[in-house]
């Protein structure tokens, strides 16, 4: 495939990357094609010694990038964006052959990582601290923000180029290099978009910043979590991943932005505008193949609308293009692995168990031409919120439909999940709109009205609240937590005045 050779992706690759690709000592991992199972490359993984290499390179970068001005660390961030702009249609193309999305997805997420980039451009520029009057005489106070140091980067395979960008673009403008390990379903993603990047790097002497080390959670993983020369991990997988995650960090006084699970809902109040949510509705749920962190999950529906609701989304399933991501016309493609099918198929029949009603999906698909593809029909369930499966997280195209009496009990049944990523409102009614934004409303990161859960922008922050982790990635004032921060006093005077009054005379 030429978009292949345009990234500089071979039969068989490196899986570390520190200014040079190193001959790695692991074992080898196939990259394989959800839509038909066949293996697309190879890596060869980094071991422990490949590891430390990559590190040390990534720290010494360090040492460089954060005695540099922030706008000029800016300017690389500016050209790095414009190299993955340049192979923007190459790398939305190997995010659909390697994780399955369609093609638009896959160009979009391109983009997400190019706007990115853009966005910290300007905010390079706009580090701010903070100046205060001080209580004592001829004394001045100021706080100002500092690099912190080498950024570690665990992403999942769902969004396998989006998330590093989110966090390397900000990252680097904070004079903070990265060691990024990606998910082992997705590992030429992560090399292609390096490839993209790394000569504007390499043309500065600073190719470390985007280190790259593919391998097992105990060579590379483990090691990462542990690892004092990384003051921050930027950890996004599953809740049960993350919570020992954010246990091993913490333990060394390390700082972490966990983007974990959601359990995402839509309220339809009795006045929602139909027209607009049900096909928000239907791209939340079967967008990515159901495997988005964001992905609705459950729908609120106001019971006097729930009959033509159902009646809707039942219609509108019945014409979900199932197939090949690559066609223009399919808006469903594959899940990753046949373990994702297994694991949609095992939280159907316990839903069925715990009383609910399968409405329609919830089976293999077949797809003429890629037998060996891991495709599903995407299911439709009547359930009730406390069912036990309803409560967890599962990463495939289930919809649970849910009837709520009013606000109230659509308010409490959507804050009644361990997780709390984004959520939406689908209303006419001002009093209803302002309640769910509320304190006493929606308790997740996200919460959004006349909108679907899925599709974030990236000038607000990104990221939810309970099980979810609570970390903030993207926009907004995110930066501020790839640095270091510290509050200045200066003297300026002939006396030594203490604070709060205190005498202590000699």
């Amino acid at each position: 495939m030429d978009f292949l050779k345009e990234l500089g992706i071979e039969k068989t690759n490196s899986g570390a990357y520190c200014g040079r690709w190193l001959e790695t000592s692991g074992a080898i991992l196939e990259s394989k094609n959800p839509t038909t199972g066949e293996v697309i490359a190879t890596v060869r993984q980094a071991g422990a010694a490949e590891y430390e290499e990559c590190m040390r390179a990534a720290y010494d970068a360090f040492l460089r990038l954060r005695q540099m001005p922030a706008p000029q660390r800016g300017e690389i961030v500016r050209r790095a964006g414009n190299a993955i702009r340049e192979k923007k249609e190459a790398l939305g193309r190997l995010i659909t052959l390697e994780n399955g999305k369609i093609l638009q997805e896959g160009l979009g997420e391109v983009q997400e990582a190019i706007d990115i980039a853009d966005f910290a451009v300007g905010q390079s520029r706009q580090l701010y601290g903070l100046s205060m009057h001080s209580e004592r005489p001829a004394h001045a106070m100021r706080e100002q923000y500092h690099p912190l140091g080498v950024v570690g980067i665990i992403t999942a395979f769902n969004f396998p180029m989006a998330v590093w960008a989110w966090n390397t673009m900000l990252a680097w403008i904070c004079g903070d290099p990265c060691v990024w390990k990606p998910s082992s379903s997705t590992p030429l993603c992560a090399i292609g978009l390096v490839n993209a990047c790394r000569p504007v790097l390499e043309e500065e002497g600073l190719g470390a910043l985007a280190t790259l080390c593919i391998g097992s959670g105990r060579e590379v993983g483990q090691k990462l979590l542990e690892d004092k020369r990384a003051p921050l991990i930027s950890f996004t997988g599953s809740t049960h991943i993350g919570r020992r995650v954010g246990v091993t960090v913490a333990e060394r006084f390390g700082r972490t932005i966990l983007e974990l699970g959601g359990n995402n809902a839509v309220v339809l109040m009795e006045d929602a505008d139909l027209g607009i949510a049900i096909p928000s509705i239907v791209f939340g749920a079967v967008g990515t193949a159901g495997q988005r962190c964001t992905s609705t999950r459950r729908v609120l529906v106001h019971e006097s609308l729930y009959d033509e609701v159902r009646r809707r989304l039942l219609a509108a399933y019945e014409t979900i293009p199932i197939g090949d991501p690559m066609d223009e016309g399919t808006l469903c493609g594959p899940l990753i692995d046949e373990g994702a099918i297994d694991t949609m198929l095992a939280a159907i029949a316990k839903i069925e168990e715990q009383g609910g009603e399968l409405l329609c999906g919830g089976v293999r698909h077949e797809v003429p031409g890629a037998a060996g593809g891991h495709f599903v029909k995407p299911a439709i369930m009547r359930a009730e919120n406390h069912y036990e499966t309803v409560q967890e997280e599962t990463f495939a195209p289930i919809l649970y439909l849910i009837p709520v009496r009013d606000l109230d009990d659509a308010i409490a049944k959507h804050n009644d999940v361990p997780q709390g990523l984004s959520s939406s409102i689908f209303t006419m009614n001002m009093r209803y709109a302002e309640r769910f934004l509320s304190a006493t409303g929606s308790d997740c990161g996200i919460a959004n009205v006349n909108i679907g859960t899925s599709g974030a922008e990236i000038g607000g922050a990104f990221g939810g609240e309970k099980e979810t982790g609570g970390g903030r990635e993207s926009g907004s004032d995110a930066w501020k937590i790839y640095m270091r921060r510290q509050t200045n006093t200066v003297n300026w005077s002939a006396e030594i005045p203490l604070a709060q009054g205190i005498k202590f005379d000699l």
